[in-house]
């Protein structure tokens, strides 16, 4: 009997600016890393512009969602397509997992077979890699916690930094040793360091899906401020789940006293239900159903 709307523009739709300059970045970034690896002959130069393609892409699918997110809800698709951010984060998840796989078996494949490389030239395109890389991290800084995509995202291009200092201090180490396994030590580092950023990221993308409670939201809490409120008596069928990033909704059963169905003042209840949800716990979409006492015995049976 009563709903609260507001999810015109997601989170990752407000930083659509800083994902389009932090995939031009990748892209050049790609470009050089290949140029570089062809003249050094370094492979650790070439699985880097690997890793940023792989990244690129993701950053590409998450702008793309964002695109897809702001397209208007239908009867068919009632919150649009925002969702689509949710399943772009599932996505960068599991690019990140497989290359922290990829990095870890190609590392420990450097250390049975060192591969022969010139570090002064594997070192200067480590640093312009580098340097592309921190203007991207720069880029989605303020905007990394924004949402699930733009913390895919922003990880993805940190991952990329992370790399290129892994070359950098690679060459170094060959340089003044000639220990080539150098290489592959940084690459299996790098892929550990990698691992447990995906699979968190890869577990908070599920519980959306799986519409779990968002973190940081107390139902008990909501229960106990929804009770709190005059006329209230009961509240049942309580749900919170997020559509996507920063778009949670909730719906509930509320049983009220009997006087509020004949003296009007239901429509006073409702309005004083979203405003309680919206200012204490930030959820502005809500959906209320008001009952009479007794409603409860002849429903179906319901969550608490």
């Amino acid at each position: 009997m009563g709903h609260g709307h507001d999810h015109d523009v997601t989170a990752t739709g407000r930083h659509r600016a800083a994902l389009a300059g932090a995939l031009a970045v990748s892209v050049a970034i790609f470009a050089v890393e290949v140029v570089g690896a062809l003249v050094t002959g370094s492979l650790a130069l070439f699985a880097d512009a690997g890793h940023v393609l792989a990244d690129a892409g993701g950053v590409a699918l998450a702008l793309g969602a964002t695109v897809l997110a702001a397209r208007p809800a239908t009867d068919r698709r009632t919150f649009g397509w925002a969702r689509a951010e949710i399943l772009a984060a599932a996505v960068n998840g599991l690019v990140l997992a497989g290359m922290s796989v990829y990095v870890f078996v190609e590392g420990v494949r450097r250390l049975i077979e060192p591969s022969e490389v010139e570090p002064g030239g594997m070192a200067l395109f480590g640093v312009i890699g580098l340097a592309g890389n921190l203007v991207g991290v720069a880029l989605l800084w303020r905007a990394r916690n924004a949402s699930l995509n733009m913390r895919g995202a922003f990880l993805e291009v940190a991952t990329d930094a992370a790399t290129s200092v892994g070359v950098l201090v690679a060459a170094g180490v060959i340089a003044a040793t000639d220990f080539t396994r150098a290489d592959a030590i940084v690459s299996v580092l790098i892929g550990l360091i990698i691992a447990p950023r995906a699979v968190r990221l890869l577990r908070e993308a599920v519980n959306v899906l799986l519409e779990a409670t968002p973190a940081g939201i107390d139902l008990d809490r909501i229960r106990r401020h929804i009770t709190d409120l005059e006329h209230v008596l009961d509240v049942h069928d309580l749900h919170v789940h997020a559509v996507t990033s920063g778009l949670p909704v909730l719906t509930a059963h509320v049983v009220v006293r009997d006087e509020c169905f004949q003296d009007g003042r239901a429509p006073q209840l409702l309005d004083a239900l979203q405003a309680c949800v919206a200012g204490h716990f930030d959820v502005a979409h809500s959906t209320f159903q008001l009952e009479p006492a007794g409603h409860t015995d002849h429903e179906h049976p319901s969550h608490p």
